[in-house]
């Protein structure tokens, strides 16, 4: 959290939550990183939890799902952020081990955010509710 890289993360994610434009463009580019990630379960766990974060955001930028707090916006946007950085703690360019801070640093941030990403994929349960009875 402390270390330059995300310090450099968070200047970048305050720029990236002033549009939603940004935003969609940011979580294309992390579904895009995500489909590297390979197989075992941590990985699997990790593309899970990357695509709640991402659909919250899209969600948000779309202007379909605000019960987000600007903080909570732009921890999960600095994680991002850091996450498709190519210059970070451990270089991705190192197989394996470089993908290893990126995927601490999204465990860390799922569970600081464990009850703002319950209530939104209660949001999206009852949304997809709402979608299928209108």
């Amino acid at each position: 959290m402390s270390s330059i890289f995300f310090r450099r993360s968070t200047k970048k994610a305050t720029r990236y939550a002033r549009s939603g434009k940004s935003l969609l463009e940011l979580v294309q580019r992390v579904a895009e990183k995500s489909r590297v990630l390979g197989v075992g379960a941590s990985y699997s766990a990790a593309k899970d939890h990357i695509n709640v974060v991402v659909r919250m955001i899209r969600a948000y930028a779309k202007g379909e799902y605000r019960a987000i707090s600007g903080k909570t916006l732009l921890r999960m946007v600095a994680v991002l952020v850091y996450f498709v950085s190519p210059l970070d703690f451990l270089p991705d360019v190192l197989p394996v081990i470089g993908l290893t801070d990126d995927i601490a640093l999204l465990l860390w941030l799922v569970s600081s955010l464990a009850d703002d990403i319950e209530r939104f994929k209660e949001w999206e349960r009852t949304h997809a509710s709402a979608i299928k009875i209108g």
